[in-house]
């Protein structure tokens, strides 16, 4: 009886109890939500852990990967759409990365001290262009394009010995050529001469189609590059090269030899690749000649051949002619066909506004004929195509699975276009799940600075770097591709690439998910034992001159650095420059030392990349992943990402990828 009564008390008790506490949450819970949570602290959620203090960074590993916010200037999830409508307010187009006097300041700099005091410059004088821009009305004026546009296309054009030289050793081709156009070169080959400390005699000389027009600013793609080598080759004999360069990089030379090309290989328009010349003069004996003469005599062959010495002789006057036919180009010495070149993808004979001659040669006279009439309008209209469908989605509401900054120059209006209508267009892109913008410089011209604005607010996928453009400072931008990546989307991968490469966004973003759990890592072309060249500019030309080949004195000439630029023996391990990813909270870190002013900057982007990389290594394990379908030069069979394509070759690409179930190159090749 007892022990019954004492259990029915106790369950009284309980029910009592728990009838408190849901009166108890009922009265709590309008109170939580009409504060907003406004009684928590804030500074739990705002602060990283490890990163706050100099000592921390030395000795704490760095904090994980963020989900909404990750840094102390982020906003907390609940203000991450307000954060959005911020940005818009502020310029939308403007980074973000914070530029202060103190993070160029020179002095504090040691092994930097020439890159920054570039940079404080560059900074200073972008900032002051941007916002005379910003503060004035710039109306393009439409008469200067419409008499641009309407430049005169003569149909024939000569220049004569003194002419030419006075331009330069340059002949302009107004409006390109056609099909049908044709250029002759009158000149004759110096003789030959020594021009490094060794013997060896050398005797080349150069014709180029050239891309003049193209960007204003940079090296012309070199359309046709066409170079005889009397004497001075390797092989020590006689040699015509052939070949294309877009951007620095030179594509497969085709090499005549003084053999003629085999019967199964492709022909351009019927003729061979290459004709068959005599070796060595000396071949060409009074035995020879008079097995000829008995042959044609006796009548052994039905069809008789003659053997023709190299078309090019020192000291000899000669005519050359290059035609344009449908399949490509055609060159003909003294009325002789030498060699044909097939076209490449990428290049089109309305680009080819310029013919160069240099080298062991003194012309004559040049001419070209049956020249277009019609110019191509090659204007900034042209290439921007300003229809909605190409508009970039809005700023996503959520955080994304990969963000992509791509870097390109204020001028490269064709090739944001190309990415916006090619690999831009994937499903990933369209849905947000994967976010890309352009990051952009000041451009020294103040017309492009109008066009570029334009453009950034019509499409909304340009962000703007304040600061001057340079090619040593592309390391800045890539600080800015880390900020916008892991504050403003909030991306768990950050991938950085350039306007000349075409990206598989499907599996670029395989590849990072395939990174176990929520580890660091770094995925790229990774070079692992990259050394500086220590040459002297005296040194690397003299090299040059050594009749090296065009594609290898390129890369000499970017990668020759003194010892005082960068002293360490050998490079960090890096990722290739035209792709690679990161994790965020590499990203991340990066931005946090370039705002405490503790980045060390180098000239080479990938290095500093390397370098930045290693030091997190320090302080968190970072997983490197290689592998070569991040392609450095050109296109591989099943790349993640190709490399060097110019707009055309873009559109083809992203055309294959539409089409075929394994990516394929639309070769330059």
């Amino acid at each position: 009886m007892f022990i019954s009564l004492t259990k029915r008390r106790f369950v009284q008790i309980l029910i009592i109890v728990g009838f408190l506490y849901i009166v108890l949450v009922s009265v709590e819970i309008p109170f939580v939500f009409l504060t907003g949570f406004s009684s928590l602290s804030q500074e739990s959620l705002t602060r990283l852990p490890g990163l706050s203090l100099e000592v921390n960074v030395q000795e704490k590993d760095s904090p994980i990967r963020p989900l909404y916010w990750v840094s102390k200037s982020s906003p907390p999830p609940a203000q991450f759409l307000r954060h959005r409508r911020q940005l818009k307010y502020q310029g939308g187009f403007i980074s973000n990365l914070s530029f202060d006097a103190k993070t160029f300041d020179p002095t504090t700099k040691d092994r930097s001290l020439g890159l920054h005091k570039s940079a404080k410059f560059a900074w200073e004088l972008g900032r002051k262009l941007w916002e005379e821009l910003e503060s004035r009305n710039f109306v393009i004026d439409s008469t200067e394009n419409v008499n641009n546009g309407s430049e005169r296309c003569p149909h024939l054009v000569s220049l004569s010995a003194s002419e030419f030289l006075a331009h330069g050793n340059v002949m302009e081709l107004p409006c390109g050529l056609t099909l049908g156009s044709y250029v002759t070169v009158v000149g004759k080959p110096r003789g030959t001469h020594p021009r490094t400390k060794s013997k060896v005699a050398f005797s080349q000389f150069i014709m180029e189609l050239q891309g003049l027009r193209t960007v204003d600013g940079e090296e012309p793609p070199r359309i046709l590059h066409f170079n005889p080598r009397l004497k001075g080759d390797w092989n020590r004999k006689p040699v015509i090269e052939l070949n294309t360069c877009f951007r620095m990089q030179w594509g497969s030379a085709l090499l005549c030899e003084g053999w003629k090309s085999e019967a199964y290989d492709e022909t351009v328009d019927g003729e061979v690749k290459c004709e068959k010349w005599i070796q060595d003069d000396n071949n060409f004996s009074d035995e020879s000649k008079l097995t000829w003469w008995l042959q044609r005599l006796v009548g052994q062959k039905k069809s008789l051949t003659v053997n023709w010495p190299f078309p090019f002789a020192e000291n000899k006057l000669f005519v050359l002619t290059l035609s344009a036919g449908m399949e490509g180009y055609h060159v003909n010495v003294d009325g002789r066909h030498i060699t044909s070149f097939p076209y490449r993808t990428g290049y089109t004979l309305e680009d080819a506004t310029g013919l160069t001659l240099n080298g062991d040669i003194d012309v004559h006279a040049v001419f070209a004929s049956s020249l277009p009439t019609s110019h191509p309008s090659d204007a900034t209209q042209k290439n921007l195509e300003m229809s909605n469908q190409w508009k970039a989605p809005p700023l996503p509401e959520q955080p994304v699975d990969l963000f992509i900054g791509i870097l390109s120059a204020g001028n490269h209006f064709a090739e944001r276009m190309a990415i916006r209508k090619s690999w831009m267009q994937h499903n990933l892109v369209k849905s947000s799940i994967v976010h890309v913008r352009f990051f952009v410089a000041v451009h020294p011209r103040k017309e492009v600075n109008v066009e570029l604005k334009n453009e950034a607010e019509f499409f909304g996928d340009i962000v703007i770097v304040p600061y001057m453009d340079n090619y040593d400072l592309l390391v800045l931008k890539t600080v800015a591709i880390c900020e916008y990546g892991a504050r403003t989307v909030s991306a768990k991968f950050i991938m950085k690439c350039d306007d000349d490469t075409f990206v598989r966004v499907d599996a670029v973003m395989n590849e990072a998910k395939n990174v176990n759990g929520d580890r660091s890592f770094y995925i790229g072309n990774i070079n692992y034992y990259h050394k500086p060249l220590r040459f002297g500019k005296t040194n690397l030309y003299q090299l040059h001159n050594s009749a090296i080949s065009s594609d290898i004195f390129a890369h000499l000439q970017n990668f020759c650095y003194w010892s005082m630029e960068w002293p360490e023996e050998k490079y960090p391990p890096k990722a290739d420059g035209p792709g690679y990813i990161l994790s965020s909270d590499i990203a991340l870190f990066i931005v946090f030392e370039f705002e405490r002013h503790n980045l060390r900057l180098f000239k080479m982007e990938d290095v500093s990349v390397g370098m930045w990389v290693e030091r997190f290594n320090r302080l968190k394990p970072v997983d490197y992943v290689h592998t070569i379908k991040f392609c450095q030069f050109g296109c591989i069979e099943d790349y993640y990402t190709a490399h060097y394509q110019s707009p055309r070759q873009m559109m083809c690409l992203w055309k294959k990828f539409q089409r075929q179930a394994k990516p394929q190159c639309c070769n330059m090749r």
